[in-house]
């Protein structure tokens, strides 16, 4: 009787055990996504996607970014970190490096090698530049990296910086339309991404073509089809439904399919192999699968946010959520899984759409502005002081401007007083300023949180809202107005209370929050601000 009782005690125990994590974590990220989103298409979205989750999970409606550059990567990496760019340091999706005076990509690494069916340098790819570890890196080292991680998405930085530097695995789309990683993570694909590779899926999309996923009068809440501020897929054809894909793919190949919702859903169809074909979430030891669905980002640039196209990618998308979910209760249970959403940036409006409704702002392409910067130092100087300006980052080259014997702060100081004469520009600050914030200005808090000094320059500008250094079509991001900051964040199933909160919240307190929920380490650059709503006792 006694072992009787040892062996029930010893069960109950390791069942008690096992509910302390759930199976699986899901962290899915909608590239670009504005918050506005899950509002102004609510009426069109099914019950099963978008609206299941809001409706039986917490949503935070006002989770916001605290940094800027407001860009995929550093967006990526902050979610997973919960730290900041200041120390994280991926500054940009690319960036000119001070330190080293050269441009570097964000998850650049020479030391690795494409593996797959890809080109050889979309596969030179790792987190090594990633310096904080990722909430996946600290469920790895929780579980003595039994608990698998896995990083999916149609961009490299889309899945290498969620899965951190620990991962098994993480895959991104190649030109050539396969799915591709590098000798980080192993020196030859598994065979069920092989074989995935090999049934060319891209091309059930491509011949199928794009129209419209509903009836035209279910797009009210867009432009007209045809408009002024919307880009195009094929510089030859206007910007209207349907689109021959089979056309385009004969000049653009299948990179077309990102620029398309398709791109998602292929992303999709891979995700649920992954969960297949790796196990996830089939035993008690947490697995943790990150999927970047990068397609709205790419549809949004070209068309802008008030494009058909932008809408019918968005009704696509909450479509394809509705089925992932529906697997993810079959397979896993569901009750077994933790998932949530959320975006690495959301975009501004179109400079144009807004003046032509009488705000007056516009677009200023970068190019226009690095002239203007150059005629200054030309004509201040007598040399092109220069070096480079991308990111808001303006980089001074300090070998003439020692060779001539100039002072750096009187340089430093005439080009910020030069700045402030340009019409977009509010504000502009030194290094020095930037290193000394106190944190009491409002806008300089944003430019403290991700500047790196070894890395950023010696001057950072900030833009008037509404202004936006870019093309006349289409729409993009980066700054720290609430266009570009403002993003969903859905919290849904294992011990999720339903509920939603207005209150201000910022991105880096996920990754933290999750460490709570899963009782493991934060990652070790978080400032460790929780979302206290989502570990009420009383849950």
């Amino acid at each position: 009787m006694k072992k009787i009782f040892l062996f029930c005690v010893f069960i109950l125990m390791s069942n008690l055990q096992a509910q302390q994590r759930p199976k699986l974590v899901v962290g899915i990220v909608v590239d670009q996504m504005k918050m506005e989103y899950l509002y102004r298409f609510s009426d069109d979205f099914s019950s099963n996607g978008f609206k299941r989750l809001m409706d039986k999970g917490y949503t935070f409606h006002n989770m916001h970014y605290n940094f800027v550059p407001t860009y995929t990567a550093p967006g990526h990496a902050s979610i997973f970190t919960g730290a900041t760019p200041s120390t994280h340091g991926i500054v940009g999706n690319d960036w000119f490096n001070k330190a080293t005076g050269k441009d570097l990509y964000c998850t650049d690494d020479a030391s690795v090698k494409t593996v797959g069916d890809g080109l050889e340098n979309e596969g030179a790819m790792s987190p090594k530049n990633l310096l904080s570890t990722t909430i996946t890196d600290e469920l790895r080292m929780a579980t003595n990296f039994e608990g698998k991680v896995i990083g999916l998405s149609i961009k490299d930085r889309g899945s290498i910086l969620p899965a951190g530097h620990f991962a098994n695995w993480a895959f991104w789309y190649s030109k050539t339309g396969a799915f591709i990683s590098s000798t980080f993570y192993g020196l030859a694909l598994p065979d069920w991404v092989t074989e995935f590779n090999e049934e060319k899926r891209y091309m059930n999309y491509i011949n199928r073509g794009w129209d419209l996923f509903k009836p035209v009068a279910t797009y009210n809440e867009s432009l007209a089809d045809d408009n002024p501020y919307e880009g195009k897929l094929d510089k030859t054809k206007r910007p209207v439904f349907p689109y021959d894909l089979k056309e385009i793919y004969k000049e653009k190949g299948a990179d077309i399919l990102r620029s398309t919702p398709f791109g998602n859903d292929i992303l999709a169809d891979l995700a649920m192999k992954a969960i297949e074909n790796e196990s996830l979430g089939k035993d008690d030891i947490t697995d943790f699968l990150t999927v970047s669905f990068s397609s709205t980002d790419y549809v949004g640039h070209t068309f802008g946010p008030r494009s058909m196209e932008l809408q019918d990618t968005y009704l696509r998308l909450d479509e394809t959520i509705a089925q992932f979910l529906t697997y993810l209760d079959k397979t896993v249970g569901k009750d077994n899984y933790l998932l949530f959403l959320t975006a690495d940036h959301a975009g501004a409006e179109n400079p144009n759409y807004l003046k032509d409704n009488k705000y007056n702002v516009k677009n200023i392409p970068s190019k226009d502005i690095v002239a203007a910067l150059k005629k200054f130092s030309n004509e201040s100087f007598g040399a092109d002081l220069v070096l480079d300006y991308s990111n808001f980052n303006l980089f001074f080259n300090t070998e003439i401007i020692k060779n001539k014997g100039l002072d750096m702060n009187v340089v430093k100081q005439s080009f910020k007083t030069f700045l402030m004469t340009q019409e977009q520009v509010k504000r502009v600050y030194t290094e020095e300023e930037i290193l000394a914030s106190s944190g009491d200005d409002y806008f300089l808090s944003f430019i403290s949180k991700g500047y790196d000094p070894r890395q950023n320059g010696e001057i950072v500008v900030l833009d008037k809202a509404g202004y936006m250094q870019y093309q006349a079509t289409g729409t993009t991001h980066g700054t720290l107005n609430s266009y570009d900051t403002h993003v969903p964040l859905l919290f849904y199933g294992w011990k999720v209370p339903k509920g939603e909160l207005h209150a201000k919240k910022y991105i880096t307190q996920i990754a933290p929050t999750l460490s709570q929920m899963l009782k493991i380490p934060f990652p070790n650059g978080t400032e460790s601000e929780v979302l206290d709503t989502l570990l009420d006792d009383d849950k």
